[in-house]
């Protein structure tokens, strides 16, 4: 049984992934200092984050969603409302600067580190699984299957993600500095599109 909407769910995160954010900024620094597979490290521990905070978000509140149905269209709207955010947030901001600066000794459990905790503490990501991710999910049904899928889609998605970004590195970084609005502006009406999209299909 796959979730409701699985096919919004991909656009949403896909284009969540293609958004330069700060797990983004730190793979494509670490690429140009290190090299794409000490990234791949970091990347696990970016995804293990995520994989955490939505364990505790569906298993810790699943119960309250399944008692209180209509509290996800309260989630709904402040979702949409947050989509929205996003895309001024993205819109507004200005490319960031890649510190290129060569530390010469690192660990793998370092780079770890600095993923898990660069996902673990972002905003954005307590926002989303709390906001977005249980929309997609029928507490009424067995949503054990349904978080698996979903979870498994979203972190191979985000893992394969953010090696893409290492890998393309180089020529991302020159792309951003000669058009700094375009991917800005392509994306915030992305979000905009899509949270118009649940305001027409999602229903509860």
């Amino acid at each position: 049984m796959l979730p409701l909407d699985f096919i919004l769910f991909l656009q949403i995160i896909i284009f969540l992934f293609i958004t330069p954010g700060t797990p983004r900024i730190v793979i494509i620094s670490y690429s140009m200092n290190y090299g794409v597979q000490k990234c791949v490290w970091t990347a696990l521990g970016d995804i293990t984050a995520n994989l955490i905070q939505a364990t505790l978000v569906i298993f810790v509140l699943g119960n309250f969603f399944s008692d209180n149905p209509n509290f996800l269209k309260i989630l709904k709207w402040v979702g949409i409302i947050y989509l929205l955010y996003l895309a001024y947030d993205v819109y507004k901001s200005a490319p960031k600067d890649i510190n290129s600066k060569i530390v010469s000794s690192k660990s793998f459990f370092s780079f770890f580190k600095d993923g898990f905790l660069v996902a673990g503490t972002s905003p954005k990501a307590w926002l989303f699984f709390p906001l977005i991710f249980p929309q997609f999910i029928d507490f009424s049904s067995n949503y054990v299957v349904q978080f698996f899928i979903l979870i498994t889609t979203y972190v191979v998605l985000d893992f394969l993600s953010l090696i893409g970004y290492a890998i393309l590195a180089q020529k991302l970084i020159n792309w951003i500095k000669a058009n700094p609005k375009t991917i800005n502006t392509i994306s915030a009406s992305v979000l905009i599109f899509i949270a118009l999209i649940i305001i027409i299909v999602q229903q509860f």
